[in-house]
């Protein structure tokens, strides 16, 4: 079960892809080094998220419920519950929905040093 804090924020369209994402900021502004972000993200039932770059941090995507499919440089790797996915700098990130239900997962964002 996805814990929400305030309100979702919800992306349409994100980074090019189909449907809404409803993202929540659970860490907010506090200081929790190495972490820089810790989102909730609800993805709606056959949405996805565009291709996109880890650029600025690497990221941990960790599945808690619905079925879907995290692509890293191209290859498809499984997001459902208990699944987590390692996204390194300069990794290639794309996420698809393939169920008729919403699929959340977190996203676990850390500086490299």
């Amino acid at each position: 079960m996805l814990v929400k804090k305030g309100q979702g924020f919800p992306r349409d369209a994100l980074f090019g892809g189909e449907g809404t994402v409803t993202v929540w900021d659970l860490l907010g502004r506090a200081a929790a080094p190495p972490f820089t972000a810790i989102l909730g993200c609800e993805l709606e039932a056959r949405g996805s998220v565009g291709r996109h770059v880890q650029e600025e941090f690497a990221e941990i995507v960790i599945g808690l419920e619905g079925e879907g499919v995290a692509t890293v440089d191209g290859a498809e790797r499984a997001l459902g519950p208990g699944d987590v996915v390692h996204l390194p700098l300069g990794a290639v990130l794309s996420i698809d929905n393939r169920g008729d239900t919403p699929l959340r997962y977190l996203i676990i964002k850390a500086s490299a040093g």
